[in-house]
């Protein structure tokens, strides 16, 4: 039987959760693309390089639980610190409130968590919030900020875009820009159709001078979300 190299990749997610860091952070810290890690590629094999940065970043992590999922994440003088840290630190959780904590702004790379309409990034991805109300009742999920110049002049480096997910690849509406979760990452672009290609969509830049049009297929796209509006700053 093959190694499953999907539930050794969730693994090194679960790592995240231990570090209570941003897995923007994380991987970058190890030098990896968060991209191979969600998605389709989250199927493809891990090299042993990768496998020994993990450990050799981590010391504290078990490679048997690693690799195969067996025993605990940590070693077993490292649980008993983990165990005592806890009780020390526990405090009585707060009971939730119906304020509405407004609009979640999140890193580029992890977008992705919004795709299907719930909200499932870890409240530590999240960098701020924003209570935006011209966002209320047009589906707004969460915001990114732009990074680069492929859509100027219409968006500038910096600015927070209101992102509406949605999962029906059928429909589009031309013309407009759409952020795209794709397996060569994220990218904002304005979508329009091809023609005798109904799984094929032609991507275009408002900076197309420097930014040339392609196309990219459907299968391709993780998961997409429709631009609702941008937020500036002078």
């Amino acid at each position: 039987m093959g190694t499953n190299f999907s539930n050794i990749k969730e693994r090194i997610l679960q790592i995240t959760d231990y570090k209570k860091i941003t897995k923007e952070k994380f991987f970058s810290e190890l030098g990896m693309s968060y991209s191979s890690f969600k998605g389709k590629a989250k199927n493809k094999s891990l090299n042993s390089d990768a496998l020994a940065t993990v450990v050799s970043k981590y010391p504290e992590i078990n490679p048997s639980w690693l690799l195969t999922g067996k025993g605990e994440m940590l070693h077993e003088d490292l649980q008993l610190d983990e165990l005592k840290k806890s009780a020390t630190a526990y405090k009585e959780p707060k009971q939730p409130d119906n304020r509405d904590e407004g609009v979640p702004l999140v890193p580029i790379d992890v977008m992705a968590g919004f795709g299907d309409g719930e909200i499932q990034v870890s409240e530590r991805d999240v960098i701020g919030r924003y209570r935006i109300p011209e966002f209320d009742g047009k589906g707004v999920e969460y915001m990114i900020r732009v990074s680069g110049s492929s859509m100027y002049p219409t968006y500038s480096n910096g600015d927070l875009l209101g992102c509406r997910p949605f999962t029906d690849t059928s429909f589009f509406q031309w013309g407009k820009p759409y952020v795209l979760d794709t397996n060569q990452g994220v990218v904002i672009k304005r979508l329009f159709p091809v023609s005798g290609g109904d799984e094929l969509l032609e991507c275009r830049s408002d900076n197309e001078e420097n930014y040339p049009p392609f196309v990219i297929r459907k299968s391709a796209i993780y998961r997409i979300a429709i631009v609702v509006g941008v937020l500036r700053m002078e």
